[in-house]
């Protein structure tokens, strides 16, 4: 297969090409600028190099060929990868749930703070599964781990994931219930409040979300809670201030 977008030629512009990507490029550095520049106190407790590469070498160990990752969030939409296939896909037993809170100054600060979506145990979860091929997988698991384990919570796993009935593995990124940005017992009216006004380096809880309902829709993907919880922060009275 030549064309990434084979199986989905209508979404060929609704993914964000690698090279037009911040994410492609992102270290620690340019994340610290960032927030310097806009006066938010680097409180994030941020993975070092070689912690990063090692829990990269553990998640990966023993894995063989083309690999796929399972996306429910902003790598949907913004993969900052190099793939050689997409497909929609279900993972069974997960959920897509909006219980990361950010306090350190990505979407949300510690006087507003954000919230965004993280996969944890739940029915089931549709989402994106990307196709990286064998020759491919150590530059751009190396750039997809700089992105996702660029500071605590998340577990990087391997999962169960179908796709048009067949069963694969694919690895993607799990709620870390021991860390304290993930808050499985948020109420509704924190993950309302949190999503209509959180904003920091990476922009807005706000559009994330607002970015997650429409790229989902875009795969045929109705997700009822974050289409809910999105209308909620839209009539927040604050949302988008």
């Amino acid at each position: 297969m030549t064309d990434p977008f084979a199986h989905h030629p209508g979404l060929r512009d609704l993914i964000r090409p690698s090279a037009d990507s911040f994410f492609r490029t992102i270290t620690v550095a340019q994340i610290k600028a960032r927030m310097a520049e806009q006066g938010i106190p680097l409180t994030l407790p941020f993975h070092d190099d070689a912690t990063r590469e090692a829990l990269r070498a553990e998640a990966l160990a023993g894995h063989q060929g083309d690999l796929w990752i399972f996306a429910y969030g902003s790598l949907i939409w913004d993969p900052a990868l190099e793939f050689a296939e997409l497909r929609r896909a279900h993972a069974p037993c997960h959920a897509r749930r909006f219980i990361l809170v950010d306090t350190h100054g990505g979407r949300g600060t510690e006087a507003a703070p954000g919230v965004m979506a993280a996969l944890d145990d739940g029915p089931g979860c549709d989402g994106v599964a990307f196709r990286i091929a064998a020759d491919k997988v150590d530059v751009e698991t190396e750039i997809l781990f700089r992105r996702e384990m660029i500071a605590p919570g998340y577990h990087a796993r391997f999962i169960p994931v179908r796709i048009d009935g067949q069963d694969i593995r694919a690895l993607s990124f799990l709620a870390d219930h021991d860390d304290p940005s993930m808050r499985a017992g948020i109420s509704r009216a924190d993950q309302v409040r949190f999503a209509a006004t959180g904003a920091g380096v990476l922009g807005t809880s706000l559009a994330y979300l607002e970015s997650t309902v429409a790229h989902l829709a875009g795969f045929g993907i109705i997700d009822a809670d974050a289409s809910a919880l999105l209308a909620e922060a839209l009539a927040y009275p604050a949302a988008g201030a």
